[in-house]
């Protein structure tokens, strides 16, 4: 993928979506954002709706605990990660799943051709095509988490390639092994560290690659550029697992999310509005 392919590539939120995501996993009804926020429900109600008035915003995120700035900036179109490009030895794969798209990852050792696969998207028939044609012999599948739409082509992948598929103790897909965060696989020069970035997902697993040419972070659905997954088990744990998982890796660090565009540590701590402030 080139750089100006990531820059094409939208946001997977929009700035209502993380009003929606902040309000929903803070449980609060309309109602109840509105007394925090001193607007009336209308108001709210119109916010929620799509209705950009910057005033009203900034009380609606200052109640939910947002950045309001950075929330304004992507309600005006502000904000975007741009071009930005994987390391040399790693590709991105993207396929549709109901209304949206989702992406999953190959990294690969030039010297052993040995090569490591991250989630498999909804149809990996481009991540087996790459495969042979590029002569790589897949050793690892590693899911991020066990929603369907990361996991849906799993058997076609293990039955074309013999990978051996791994997934975070906590997400217990059947038939596939666990493992407890913390444990690191290795794929020839490839070194993966395993986090447990967990909140959207029981058991979210961010996978950390070291031996390209720089820092990357497959992230799954913990975090997106400007938002992150939504809370379905905790919120709790999706802002406190990524503030102390993610968004501590080294700056330069490109960041590999399930669905939109690639973004780095650097600019989702400059810019995600769910992070206001960091450790």
């Amino acid at each position: 993928m080139s750089s100006t392919a990531n820059a094409a590539i939208p946001l997977e939120d929009t700035w209502v979506d993380v009003l929606h995501k902040a309000r929903r996993g803070q449980e609060l009804s309309e109602g109840d954002l509105a007394e925090r926020s001193g607007l009336t429900r209308e108001e709210v109600l119109s916010l929620l709706g799509g209705v950009l008035i910057p005033a009203h915003l900034q009380r609606a995120a200052g109640a939910l605990g947002l950045d309001a700035k950075r929330l304004l900036e992507m309600a005006e179109g502000k904000y975007h990660p741009g071009p930005l490009d994987l390391p040399e030895g790693m590709v991105m794969f993207t396929s549709d799943w109901s209304d949206m798209q989702v992406h999953s990852y190959l990294a690969w050792d030039n010297a052993t051709r040995e090569a490591v696969a991250f989630d498999t998207g909804a149809d990996a028939s481009g991540m087996l095509d790459f495969l042979q044609t590029q002569q790589l012999k897949l050793r690892l599948l590693l899911l991020t988490h066990g929603h369907g739409d990361h996991l849906f082509d799993l058997d076609r992948i293990l039955e074309k390639t013999g990978a051996e598929a791994w997934i975070g103790e906590g997400e217990g897909v059947s038939g596939i092994a666990t493992f407890t965060p913390g444990k690191e696989f290795h794929v020839g020069n490839l070194l993966i560290s395993t986090r447990l970035t967990k909140g959207h997902a029981a058991g979210g697993i961010t996978y950390v690659l070291r031996g390209l040419k720089g820092p990357v972070a497959v992230v799954g659905d913990a975090l997106f550029a400007g938002s992150m997954g939504g809370p379905m088990v905790s919120y709790a744990d999706c802002l406190r697992t990524n503030r102390e998982e993610i968004l501590t890796l080294p700056p330069e660090t490109i960041l590999c999310p399930g669905h939109g565009p690639l973004t780095t540590v650097a600019l989702e701590r400059e810019h995600n509005p769910f992070f206001p402030t960091l450790l």
